[in-house]
This record gives C-alpha cells, structure tokens and sequence, in this order.
C-alpha cells in the first residue's frame, strides 16, 4: 500500500466523519420545533428524520463533482482536479482536503458542545478556504464571481448568510399572525391535529432537503480525491459506495441527534406553540425549496433559526430570548473565519511534517480534540429525556441512557 493510498484512506474516513457530524448538528433544523410542541416524540423525530435524509441523499447530486468551485479553486469546471496539484501523486490536493475536512469538522464540534446552531456548510467551506490559502495563497480562493451570476465566497456564502434568515423569518412572521388569525375563535380540539400533522409534514420537506443539499458535499470531496489519487477516473458520476456511504453517514448523525442543538432551537429562543412550529417549519421548507429551485445555496441552520424567531415576532405577546438569538449571530459570523484559521494550521502542520506522517498527525490531533470535546459534553449531558426541559433551569439529566448521544 502506497502512502498515497493511505492519505486518501484517511481523507474518506475523514470526509464521512463530517458527513456524520453535519447530520447530527442539523438535525435540529429540521425537528427541533415538532420536538418542542410534543408534534413528535424525540426519539421518533430523529428516526424519521434520519430516513428522509437517507433517501434525500440519493435523490439528487447534480452538483456533487464541481462542489468544491464555489470558493477555492482545486478543481476545473469539469470537476477534474487542477494538475498543478497532482504533481506528487495528488498528495497535495488530498493535504488541502484533508486540512479543510479537520477545520469543518472541529468548528462542527466546537458549536454542537456549546448548543449553538451554525452552518455544516459554512464550515466546510471555511475549512477548505483555510487550507487553500495555506496551501495555494489568497489566489487560491474564489472571492468574487465573473460578474454574470452570483459566485465566490461572496455570492455563494456571504449573501445568503445575510439573506436567507431575513426572508424566513419575515415569512414566518406573517405566518404565524395569520395563522393566529384565521383559527381566532375555533376550538383547539379542531385545530390540534391539524397544526401537528403540518408539522411533521414540513419538518420531513426540511430533512428529505437537507439529506439531498449535504451529502453530496460530501461525495464530492470523496470523488475528487479519488480522482487526484488515481483510483476513479469517471468525471463524470459518483462511485456508488461513495453514495451509499455518505448516505449512512449522514442518517446515522442524524438518528444520534445533537440534543444541544435541538434544545437550544426548540426552547431556548422562543416558547414555541403549535402553529408558530408549522409556521416556522413550513417557512423553513418554502424557502429551502425555494432556493433549490433557483439555483441559491443556502444554509438550512440559518434558514430554521430565522423562521424560529419569525414565528416568535409574528405571536402577538410571544417572548423572544434576543440574547440567546445574539450568541447565535456571533457564532455564524465567525464560523467561517474560525473555520478557515483551523483549516490553515492544520495544513501547515500537515506540511511542516510533510508526506504520510503529516497527514496522520493531522488526523490524530482531529481524533484528540473530538474525543476531549465528547468527555466535555459527558459533565451536562442533553439527551432525549430533557432535551424538552424548562430553558430557564439548567437541563437535568433524570436517568443515565447508555448509548445517547447528546
């Protein structure tokens, strides 16, 4: 076995575990709201969602092989990698991939102990700009478009981060208000079962979107270093194991459940009610949908917490926990700065070493920091029991459960 073929082993490894943390931290956006209106009960809310991004992530990957072309320039608009980086047998490109994966993977970490929602994607991104700049310098990165169409760091990332929670919660707030003003009057007995099968149906739009949107992120990155390796020469289509293992990955983050994240979006922003939860997750699936349709990428974490608040606004005498809203503003302005700087030092450290060896201090540091963040969540540990607990009073773990996942 070459040390080619061992870096590559690393970066698939690697790549799903981002893959199966992105499913775990986003699966509150998706379900956090039917978990707090008793729409769904937790442990089936994460199973259903789960499904639906194990299925979602087979229905699409359009733009599986190019996806790394929105902000760093490792690839040709084929989705071929740049020859200037296969030099060395593709060590290069697999180092600036790994760095990048590393960089997401721990920033995904870092927010899911602290229960902050933040973008898997941004991370991801800010990982692979790190790492490209370390690598290749500044010209490395895509900053801007040609001017013909939104592209770049800028247009691609940036823009929607400012927009897409704007719009959500605009039409979440007008959501909730007319919903309230429609059902004045009737009897909740008519209303409840309505409101929660609205729920669960746009909650499950949410996760089939989120399953299609993420994983092919990540079967690109496989895809990429396979080719810059030798071992896939189709630019054309994705290795089916790839799509399966990615697949997996994804559901089985997202069945373990960031229980963090989930409270924090659940109950720590608003006290949410039934129809602000259809309203903000019906919110969350017309804009993602939306997006999707017209070619916009965009973070479905910034999408679910502004329907969240959307839906707090538009409830007449709602309270709104801003600081909590605030905290979460800070973390997504720096995830992609916080992101980047991780990437670039793990790939001066990976360089600095250079070859196998760099490659696996870098992926022993990533096993490190993810194992001592894991002993952390263990002292205040979120799971299924109190994941719906009073914001107010510190969540109290009423039972140990072997195997939860916080």
């Amino acid at each position: 076995m070459t040390e080619t073929t061992v870096v590559l082993i690393l970066v698939v490894i690697t790549a799903l575990g981002f893959d199966f943390t992105n499913g775990f931290h986003d699966t509150a956006n998706a379900m956090a709201t039917s978990i707090a209106t008793g729409a769904l009960r937790p442990k089936v809310a994460v199973l259903l969602s789960a499904v639906l991004n194990l299925v979602g992530a087979f229905l699409s990957v359009e733009v599986a092989l190019t996806v790394t072309n929105a902000v760093v320039k490792i690839q040709n608009s084929d989705g071929t990698p740049k020859p200037e980086l296969l030099a060395d047998g593709g060590q290069a490109l697999l180092l600036i991939v790994l760095a990048g994966l590393v960089g997401g993977i721990l920033w995904n970490l870092l927010t899911w102990l602290l229960g902050l929602p933040s973008s898997s994607s941004h991370a991801l991104f800010g990982g692979l700009i790190g790492s490209a700049v370390a690598g290749l310098g500044w010209a490395g990165v895509k900053w801007n478009g040609d001017g013909s169409k939104l592209d770049g760091v800028v247009g691609k990332v940036l823009l929607p981060a400012v927009m897409s929670p704007v719009i959500a919660g605009v039409i979440a707030a007008v959501g909730t208000w007319v919903i309230y003003r429609v059902t004045l009057g009737v009897a909740a007995r008519f209303t409840e079962n309505g409101f929660r099968w609205g729920q669960i149906g746009s909650a499950s739009l949410v996760s089939l979107a989120h399953g299609t949107n993420d994983a092919q992120k990540t079967m690109g990155v496989i895809t990429l270093a396979l080719i810059a390796s030798g071992e896939w020469t189709d630019t054309k289509n994705i290795p089916l194991w790839v799509k399966i293992s990615c697949a997996l990955a994804i559901a089985l983050g997202t069945y373990l459940g960031g229980w963090r994240i989930i409270r924090t979006l659940g109950k720590g922003l608003v006290e949410i009610s039934s129809p602000q939860g259809m309203a903000a997750e019906s919110s969350s699936a017309a804009v993602i949908l939306a997006s999707s349709h017209l070619g916009f990428a965009l973070s479905t974490t910034h999408v679910a917490t502004g329907s969240i608040l959307g839906s707090g606004v538009g409830k007449p005498g709602a309270k709104v926990r801003w600081a909590v809203a605030g905290r979460m503003v800070a973390a997504w302005l720096i995830t992609l700065p916080a992101a980047a700087v991780a990437g670039a030092v793990m790939w001066w450290i990976g360089d600095l070493i250079g070859g196998l060896g760099g490659a696996l201090v870098v992926f022993a540091i990533l096993a490190g920091l993810a194992t001592y963040m894991f002993i952390r969540s263990r002292r205040q540990p979120v799971d299924h029991n109190n994941v719906n607990d009073e914001w107010d009073a510190p969540a109290t773990r009423p039972r140990a459960t072997a195997g939860a996942a916080s």
